[in-house]
C-alpha cells in the first residue's frame, strides 16, 4: 500500500466510525433500556411468586382450621351419640348438655362451609398469582433474550441482530404486561 492509500483508508474508517459510532450510541441506550426492563419485569414475577406462596399458606391455615372444627364437631357429635345411649341420674342436666352440643354442632357445621369457602378462595389466589408469575417469567427471558441478540450487534455490526432483538422485547413486554389482564 502506498503512503496516500493509507491515508485515505484511514479517513474512510475515521468516516464510518463517525457514523457508525452515532448508530452503536443508540443501539447500546436501546440495550440498557432492554436491560432494566428485564429488571422491572424480574422484580414482578418474584413479588408474584411470593404471592403465590404467601396464598398457599394462607390457605393450608385455613384448611388446617377447617380440619380443626371438623374433629371437634365429630367428637362432639360421638358424645351426644353416646349420651343419648346412656342411662343418667340427672336427665335434666343430661337433657341441657345435649341441647348444648347439638347447638355447637350446628354452629360448627355453620362455620365449616364457611372455612371451607374461604381456603377454596385462596386456593384460586394461588392459581391467579401462579399464572401471573409464569407470563412475568416467559416476558422476562424473552427480554433477557432481546438483550443478549442485541449485544451481538455491537461487536458483528450486524443490524439483524438488534431487529431480531428489539422484536423479542417487544414480545416480552406483551407478555409481561398480558400478566396484569389475568383474572
Amino acid at each position: 500500500m502506498e503512503p496516500t492509500e493509507i491515508q485515505e483508508f484511514s479517513e474512510h474508517l475515521k468516516e464510518s466510525n463517525e457514523h457508525g459510532g452515532e448508530a452503536l450510541t443508540r443501539i447500546s441506550l436501546a440495550i440498557s433500556i432492554l436491560a432494566v426492563l428485564v429488571a422491572m419485569v424480574t422484580v414482578l414475577g418474584h413479588r408474584s411468586h411470593t404471592e403465590a406462596v404467601l396464598m398457599q399458606s394462607r390457605a393450608a391455615d385455613q384448611w388446617s382450621e377447617y380440619q380443626a372444627k371438623k374433629i371437634r364437631m365429630d367428637n362432639l357429635s360421638v358424645t351426644v351419640d353416646l349420651l343419648g345411649t346412656q342411662t343418667t341420674t340427672n336427665p335434666a342436666l343430661t337433657s341441657s348438655k345435649l341441647a348444648e352440643y347439638k347447638a355447637h354442632i350446628v354452629k360448627w357445621q355453620h362455620d365449616l362451609a364457611e372455612e371451607q369457602a374461604a381456603a377454596r378462595e385462596f386456593e384460586s389466589e394461588v392459581k391467579l398469582s401462579e399464572r401471573r408469575a409464569a407470563r412475568y417469567d416467559l416476558g422476562e427471558a424473552l427480554l433477557q433474550i432481546a438483550v443478549v441478540l442485541s449485544s451481538v450487534t455491537l461487536f458483528t455490526r450486524n443490524r439483524g441482530y438488534f431487529a431480531f432483538g428489539l422484536s423479542l422485547g417487544a414480545a416480552g413486554l406483551l407478555v409481561a404486561a398480558s400478566a396484569l389482564l389475568v383474572h
